[in-house]
């Protein structure tokens, strides 16, 4: 059993409950994935295994345990349907995967997959850099994956990466972020996930991008953001969101993680952080700090670093 009125220091932030703000969060917790796909340390299938049990035991019911990709494009996840098998299914929890095409929808389902996610890009120029395909090409090779997934009955998120900015393109307009998860959902996609990957998005940045995503039609109910904390902007970002009704965010126990793909990306919002910030607000999410902080401390040792959360660190 897990209880959220724990904390590693022994005491918990004072809860100051603000009107207009959710009673709930649901932290979709992405460290076995996107956490551990740009690490350069080969982490071990039992290592990636035992990582997810222990996410699960902390409380987090919803995981995302891996990436059905080739393995010459992210070969740290060349053991997903290991991984997959090995965990799971388990009751109350989601074990979501991500996948990039057909043949990793496949995969997906032979391993035993329940909830899947495909991803896309706002700029052309990660959309040519990650996929090598432009954005409307992009869509293409999604929309046959999500119908499929779809018909098997399957919940489908939709990411969408570079929201905020591009490396190469600079500054992103929230219409361009609009229109591509307005496809997404159009072609079926049950939820979304908006990613600032390189982390420069600010809290007005955050309310005119939901703003124009609400005015194309999209649910913000049915949307998330993937927040990362370049320029120390994650969690300023996060209180921005849930004053506009937002209810589930993305991190990574630890803080880890990146994007191959974008050089200036650096590690997603630590959960731990994510969670110490909630609980202040009064906000439940059932994650067990005390459980979640040993965790990223377990898992930085097995990557041969510090975690770059701020309250392992503070209880380090």
């Amino acid at each position: 059993m897990t209880s959220e009125n724990t904390s590693p220091t022994g005491a918990l932030p004072r809860v100051a409950r603000r009107p207009g703000m959710p009673e709930e969060v649901r932290v979709y917790e992405v460290g076995p994935r996107d956490g551990l796909q740009a690490e350069a340390v080969r982490v071990p299938t039992a290592v990636k295994t035992e990582f997810v049990r222990r996410l699960v035991d902390a409380g987090l019911t919803t995981v995302e345990v891996t990436s059905f990709v080739s393995p010459r494009w992210i070969p740290q996840l060349d053991d997903a349907h290991e991984v997959l098998t090995a965990v799971g299914p388990l009751d109350d929890v989601r074990l979501p995967v991500l996948v990039p095409n057909d043949r990793g929808l496949e995969r997906a389902l032979a391993a035993g997959a329940r909830e899947i996610a495909v991803f896309a890009s706002a700029t052309e120029s990660f959309a040519r850099n990650n996929l090598g395909r432009d954005v409307a090409g992009v869509l293409a090779m999604s929309e046959p994956v999500v119908r499929r997934a779809r018909s098997a009955g399957l919940p489908v998120r939709g990411y969408v990466s570079m929201c905020f900015g591009d490396p190469w393109e600079g500054d992103v307009e929230p219409r361009e972020v609009a229109s591509v998860a307005r496809g997404l959902m159009d072609m079926g996609c049950t939820s979304l996930s908006l990613g600032d990957t390189i982390g420069t998005g600010t809290p007005g940045h955050v309310l005119e991008l939901l703003d124009t995503v609400r005015e194309a039609g999209i649910p913000l109910e049915r949307t998330a953001l993937h927040f990362h904390d370049t320029y120390g902007q994650a969690l300023a970002n996060v209180h921005a969101a849930l004053t506009a009704g937002i209810t589930e965010f993305d991190s990574s126990a630890g803080g880890i993680g990146g994007c191959p793909y974008a050089r200036s990306a650096t590690g997603n919002l630590a959960t731990e952080d994510l969670v110490w910030m909630l609980r202040g607000l009064g906000i439940r999410t059932g994650v067990d700090l005390t459980a979640l902080a040993a965790t990223s401390r377990w898992m930085a040792g097995h990557l041969g670093r510090p975690s770059p959360s701020r309250l392992v660190t503070a209880l380090s």
